[in-house]
């Protein structure tokens, strides 16, 4: 498990405007400390690196960092990082029919069913924390 970095960052008193351009203000209103910001839980909450572009619909990138969090129910609809056969994996819980299946976000990959095979859940995923790609000027 990551142990927390400590010390807090600054947090801008305004939010900025993912649309159309607004002056923002230029003054500092808190402190964060960004893992208590993402981590709910920290006895139940680990980080773990993402690998391929199965979920790149839900904003998950090859080597982005996960959040997750194994004190939440597993529930259809959530994201989670679970072992099927051995191999662990990240994907969207979801029910098809009479069963359980596991879904990528990307069209791409085939829903996994999880009848007859052995699976572990180790957490649902909370947060998704990635770099903006570098463009060259």
């Amino acid at each position: 498990m990551i142990e927390p970095a400590g010390g807090t960052q600054p947090l801008m008193g305004c939010r900025v405007r993912a649309g159309f351009p607004s002056p923002a203000d230029d003054h500092l209103d808190v402190e964060i400390d960004l893992h208590a910001h993402v981590v709910r839980r920290p006895a139940s909450t680990y980080f773990v690196r993402a690998e391929g572009d199965s979920m790149r619909g839900d904003g998950i990138h090859h080597g982005d960092l996960l959040v997750v969090d194994r004190s939440l129910e597993p529930l259809p609809g959530r994201v989670v990082v679970i072992a099927v056969d051995g191999e662990p994996t990240v994907k969207r819980l979801a029910r098809q029919g009479e069963g359980i299946v596991l879904l990528a976000s990307n069209p791409r990959f085939a829903p996994i069913p999880l009848a007859g095979r052995e699976c572990h859940v180790w957490g649902v995923v909370t947060h998704v924390v990635h770099a903006l790609p570098e463009v060259a000027p």
